[in-house]
This record gives C-alpha cells, structure tokens and sequence, in this order.
C-alpha cells in the first residue's frame, strides 16, 4: 500500500500470473519464470499457524525488496471448532517488483491446509490460479464438516485450477523422525514445511526465517530445529518434486522508492512508533491509560516495550478507568494516550466530554471494527466517524485524524499529537482493522524530519485584575489557537480548579451562568473550527485540451489503497476521474467545499452505510453520492473501478 509514485495498474485476474516478463532455467532443470506481482493465500485452521505462516513470508519478502501488501484475516470467535468455516484463518500477501496499494482482489495461489480452507476460499480464487492442498486432512470426517459429500480433489469439481496435491502432514512427520516427537508434536510443523515449499517456489530468502525460528524457540531447542528441519524438507521438496516444475522470480521494487532504509511494519506497530516519536518531539513522557481490546490491544502490547523513551502503561481494570487514567496523566503534563475500539470509546464517552471541558491534550485511538456491540472483533469497518463525531452529550467538539495506509499511521500519530497539544483538546485518531493488522514498506524517517512539538508550560501569571494584581487564569485564551495555558500541578501560584461543570471564561470558576455557557460552547467550538490542516490535494490529471475529470472519487481512512487502485484501472481504460481522500474529518480542509463545488460527481466508498457522505451532505449541501460496504473485509479494487466507469459514463 505504498503511495509514493504511480506505477503499472495493478491486475485483478489471478490467471494473469502466466503473464512473464522472461524466463529462464533454474537448478535441476526446473524452468524460472519472472513475475512483476503475485498474491498468495495462506488458509487453514485457526491452530495452523497461518499468520505466522504469512508474517514469515512477508517479512523475507520485505528484506528481499519486494513493494508489499498484506491482508490477515482471523476468525471472530476466539477458538472456533477446528476443522469449521468459522474456524478458518487466512492471511493474504501481495507483492510486486512496482508500487502496489492493495493485499490485491484474488489469490493467484491459495495453499488449503484442510477442507474447510479449501471451502472457504474457493469463491476468491479464479480460474487458472494455483492451489496447493494438503491431502492428508482430505478424510471423511473434515470433509463432512463443511458440507462435502465427495472429495473435491477427486469428482472434477477444481478441473478449472491447477491444483497440487501434497501430503503435508505425511511428509512433515516423516521429515522430523529423528527428533522422537509424539505425531502431534509434528504435525504442529506442516505449516513450516508449506513455508519452505512457498519460499522455494518465489525465490524467497530463508535465512532470517530459520533466524526466527530458533529465537522464538530459544528455550526448547529441539523444537526449534524441528521447524527449522521441516522449513528446509519443504524446500528441498519443491527442489525435487515433479509436481512443481516452475518457480517463480519477482524482483525487488526498488525504482519505485525514494532512497532510505525500509522495513515492513503493522499499522498498529506504525502507529506505536508515531505516539513514542510524538512524545520524543514534544520533550514530554508518553502515558498509555488502556483497556485491552482487539484490534488496539497491540498497541498497548508494544508501548509497553519502551520504557527507555519514557512510556509509561497502565492496563486498567475497564475503558473508563483507562482513560480516567490517561486524562489524569494529561492534567499531570504528559502526552496522554488512550486506545480502544467502537465499545470502548461508547464507554469512554463521558470522560472525553471531561476532557473537551478541561481543554487538556488527550489522544483518544479507535481502531475500529464491526459493530454494533460486541459485533465483529476481528472484522474491518469505517463506521465509527459519526460516534467520534457527536458521540457525547452537549456540544463537545474534538478534531478526527485518520491514517490511510499501515506507514502512514505513523505520521497520523504526529499529526494528531500536534493538534492536541497546539490547541489543548483530545483528538480521535481513527485507525481500522484493516490498517492495524495490514503491513507494508515503511521508509524510516531521519530525526531532522520529524516536526517540533515541544510545548510552553504555564510558569506564572498571566492576567492583572483591576487592582494591579497579577494572578493566573487557567481559561485566558492564546489569541491565535484559542488554547488555554497548560499548568502542570504543584507549580507555585498556579493552583486552578477542574472538575465537569461548566467554567467562567478566563478564571475557570463554575459558572451557571447563561450567558457564559453560551459564549463558551462558542469558543471550545471555534477553537476546533480554526485548527490549521493542509488544504486538501487533488490529483486530476487534465486531458490534452487542459480538460480536468468532472467525477471526484473521495475517501478517509483505509479506502486510500482501493479507491487509488481502482482509479488507475480506470485512467488506463481512458476515462477521467480525480480523486481525492481525506486525512483531517474535523475540521475538514478549508479549500474542500471549493473542490467539490469543481465536480459534476462525488462517489464516497466508505465501509460504512455513508457516514463522510451525510458529512458532506449536510455541512456543503453536495450530492455527495454513497458506495458503501460493511461486510467486514476491504473493498476490491475492480469493484470501485466498475463503480468509477458507471458514474463516469452515466
């Protein structure tokens, strides 16, 4: 999902992956095709290790060079019936020698490690892919589970793909027999020797797997050289096997990235990353107040790693103590953090209304899932925009940030941390399961880049009343940002009241009065209204008489990599359409009234029921029109574009 430059148009039709640049001969005689992308699949049991699986192969695919894309995808129920549909586990990887946005639409190889996998998956795979099954999980009883009748390796059922029957389990046992483990000791391996088999087949470096490897099995050695033993068998089974005639290169992307050093990051470990930089930058200690919840709870798993850059966690007893916690830290002079999901900030509504009023700097990150209720953990959803919009009682506005990609999550944390400390005032930051468990290169940013965000703490007085007396009001407003002054408790003659009930202006003493309220709301309202954000950017590529699109194709969030994929198959098709995407949700960019009035149509995907689009609706009275999707799962990108061609052409 990189977006630093434009590329060859991304393909959907995984029988595409024939498509060869050149060829040659690899060792042993095996012919070596070269590929510019590939999307595998990994799919099994949730206690097959597919996302270890899947992480493996990113991650030498990251140190090979390749642009990538991921897309895990879990179960929702913690521990479904092994062997069922709900029980399956995938985890997809696009990678290509160019720039892609995208885990991509379909797998062109999907390995099933049983029926149910196999069931599952079949729908996404097209015509022509590859898929690789492991025969021994073919029984009648896994079988029956999911439905079938007869083997569909046997009654003519996957003539359409080229299917690859191995053993796995068989010859993952038989590979570790010298380790003297029980047969399920063993076969808790298979899933390293489909490993090797993928890294053979795609020429994927294999040293910092078994590096992994025996790190993660440092305290049971045996163990360890057992996958170790099993990843190697894979491999040398794709060397010698006559099954697997073919391999496949794809080569690194380096022409489509800025010079730097890369690693493959998580949006969630992103996201970490930017909150630990935004308390560096601003010279403050980062406090984490939180409650564990999928999908944030890696967050709060990697924060508290970093104690040496002054991260403090605190895993509270439920959503309201944590960040009860983290507004305290707030009033305390920490950059104050707090991180959840949809329920979470429903319970955390009350104190983020406390926060609004206290007009303290307070980073509230939702990585939003489905819902309503507890709904789907494990699920992506963008429908939290209008809960983190008006989800509080009275008027108590907060600005919304949303990253759009994994990386950029990172810089999202930044952003947001600016804001909050410029002006005083919790922030949502609004992440997606999408973003937090995706991953892509990540270019590692020098110091010098990262923005200043050290802030002046309040250190005296600040008001002289009639008399001459100089005092301090917690309220006296800077004219610019209208954020009031930051006084770090203890500090002498700076003592000031906090509490829920409305403040006087300037002083900050409880006031009923009218009038005061009315003009307060005003003011905690502009505040947020005059937040500085980049004006929005469009890119409209003109025609050859200077002619720009009239469709605006606009998103937030984590639709970026669809809707700029499905925009590219669209241009090369030799239709015009400009896009656009929002970061900053509240407040919008100023210039976006000005864009939208420039375009005969808006089309809005959102995984939502149109949430921005009654946004848009309601505040520039645009006939801002809705494609919408809230089944859990990303949109594909040949779906946007053929929504983009309708709109276009009707």
């Amino acid at each position: 999902m990189t977006s630093q430059v434009s590329s060859p148009a991304e393909q959907t039709d995984a029988a595409l992956v024939g498509e060869q640049r050149a060829s040659g001969i690899g060792g042993e005689g095996k012919e070596v095709r070269r590929l510019d992308r590939v999307i595998i699949r990994f799919a099994g049991d949730s206690g097959d290790g597919m996302q270890l699986t899947g992480d493996r192969f990113t991650s030498e695919t990251a140190s090979f060079g390749n642009d990538l894309s991921t897309l895990p995808n879990f179960p929702a129920e913690i521990r479904a019936p092994a062997g069922t549909l709900p029980g399956v586990s995938s985890f997809q990887l696009h990678f290509a020698d160019h720039d892609i946005l995208t885990p991509g639409d379909a797998p062109n190889v999907l390995v099933a490690m049983n029926p149910a996998a196999l069931k599952a998956n079949l729908a996404d795979v097209p015509r022509g892919a590859d898929i690789i099954v492991n025969t021994d999980e073919f029984t009648k009883r896994p079988m029956a589970k999911v439905g079938y009748a007869t083997s569909p390796l046997e009654d003519g059922s996957l003539e359409a793909y080229n299917v690859h029957p191995v053993p796995l389990t068989t010859l993952t046992i038989e590979a570790l027999k010298e380790f003297g483990l029980s047969r399920k000791e063993a076969e808790r391996s298979k899933n390293m020797f489909a490993l090797g088999l993928l890294s053979w087949m795609y020429h994927r470096p294999t040293e910092g797997t078994e590096k992994f490897l025996r790190a993660k099995f440092a305290k049971k050695p045996d163990i360890a050289e057992a996958n170790v033993t099993a990843f190697r068998a894979g491999w040398n089974f794709g060397e010698t096997t006559e099954d697997f005639a073919v391999s496949y290169e794809v080569a690194p992307a380096t022409k489509d990235f800025p010079t730097g050093t890369y690693r493959n990051i998580s949006g969630n470990l992103a996201l970490s990353y930017g909150l630990v930089a935004a308390g560096r930058q601003a010279d403050l200690p980062l406090y984490l107040g939180s409650y564990p919840i999928t999908p944030a709870s890696d967050i709060l798993h990697e924060l508290s790693k970093h104690k040496n850059f002054g991260v403090r966690t605190f895993q509270a007893e439920d959503e309201i103590a944590g960040i009860g916690a983290a507004l305290g830290a707030a009033f305390g002079g920490a950059l104050a953090v707090t991180t959840t999901s949809g329920p979470g900030v429903a319970l955390k509504s009350e104190t983020i209304g406390l926060a609004v009023s206290l007009e303290l700097p307070l980073l509230i990150v939702d990585i939003q899932r489905g819902g309503p209720s507890t709904g789907l953990p494990t699920k992506t959803e963008q429908a939290d925009l209008l809960q983190a919009m008006y989800g509080r009682n009275g008027e108590a506005p907060v600005p919304i940030v949303a990253p759009k990609t994994p990386a950029d999550c990172f810089d999202a944390a930044l952003d947001a941390a600016r804001i909050a400390l410029t002006y005083r005032t919790p922030v949502f930051l609004l992440s997606d399961g999408y973003l937090a468990n995706g991953s892509e290169p990540w270019r590692i940013p020098d110091v010098g880049e990262l923005p200043d965000l050290r802030v002046q703490f309040a250190s005296g007085a600040n008001h002289q009343l009639a008399d001459g007396t100089e005092v301090f009001w917690p309220y006296k407003r800077d004219e610019q940002t209208l954020a009031r002054p930051w006084a770090v408790p203890g500090t002498p003659g700076l003592e000031h009241r906090i509490g829920g009930i409305e403040k006087q202006d300037g002083t900050g003493n409880i006031s009923y009065d009218p009038a005061n309220h009315d003009f307060m709301v005003r003011t905690r309202q502009a505040k947020v209204d005059g937040i500085e954000v980049p004006d929005l950017e469009v890119d409209d590529p003109a025609d050859e008489s200077g002619q720009g699109a009239r469709t605006l194709a606009l998103g937030w969030g984590s639709t970026y990599g669809p809707i700029t994929a499905a925009v590219r198959r669209v241009r090369r098709a030799g239709d015009r359409i400009a896009q656009a995407h929002l970061r900053h949700l509240n407040p919008f960019p100023r210039n976006l009234g000005e864009v939208l009035a420039r375009y005969d149509k808006v089309i809005v995907p959102e995984m939502n029921l149109g949430q921005l689009a009654t946004l848009l609706r309601a505040k520039y009275l645009v006939d801002a029109q809705s494609h919408t999707q809230v089944s859990g799962m990303p949109f594909k990108a040949e779906q946007l574009a053929e929504v983009f061609k309708e709109a276009i052409n009707d």
